[in-house]
């Protein structure tokens, strides 16, 4: 029996459980490597938040006054409307300019910009943001050579795009606990109802 009170077939066992939660926590990143992950983190949370309040707002960058949300402006009239490619367009048009698309769209914008930029419940968040960036995927299409028009799509490339590099980013720093470093991220797992909850964190 040890000071602790296991026996010593008991000490690697514990060691080791030690050792897999300790790494499940993101403690085995580099401080530099932390901090790299947090800093990435807090710059895709900005994306989806410069997002959402230029298109409420009307900051005039891609959106302009008169179009914002907050004065009477549809967030995916314009994009939507504007989708000319993939096995999807009629189905964007349809969408293009409803008030539950609308709302989901902003919705989806400002929780995920403040989830990653606070650092808390990034599983669900990254999950969600994903989810948003495979439909602007499927709207832009980047397989297609050519629009429905015949014009040529610009396509940069027809399988990973910007959009599937930040849904993988986005997964990412879900999966490393990079809000635990310049964020909340163990505040937040300490929570009654986040703890024993992965998918929460």
């Amino acid at each position: 029996m040890t000071a602790e009170g296991r026996t010593p077939e008991e000490g690697p066992r514990v060691s080791r459980r030690r050792a897999h939660a300790t790494a499940a926590r993101g403690a085995v990143m580099t401080p530099a490597g932390s901090r790299a992950l947090a800093l990435l983190r807090l710059a895709l949370g900005f994306v989806f938040l410069w997002a959402f309040a230029d298109k409420a707002f009307g900051w005039g960058y891609a959106t302009p006054s008169e179009r914002a949300w907050f004065k009477g402006g549809s967030p995916t009239k314009g994009y939507l409307d504007r989708v000319e490619v993939g096995p999807l367009e009629s189905t964007f048009h349809d969408w293009a300019g409803a008030a539950w698309a609308d709302w989901l769209f902003m919705i989806g914008l400002i929780a995920v910009g403040v989830a990653f930029v606070v650092g808390v419940a990034l599983l669900p968040a990254a999950v969600a943001g994903a989810a948003m960036l495979v439909l602007m995927w499927m709207a832009e299409w980047p397989p297609a050579r050519h629009t429905s028009a015949g014009a040529p799509s610009m396509s940069t490339n027809p399988v990973v795009d910007y959009h599937a590099v930040y849904a993988l980013a986005l997964i990412a720093l879900a999966l490393t606990c990079s809000g635990d470093t310049w964020g909340l991220g163990r505040a937040w797992a300490r929570l009654p109802f986040v703890r024993g909850r992965r998918w929460l964190r």
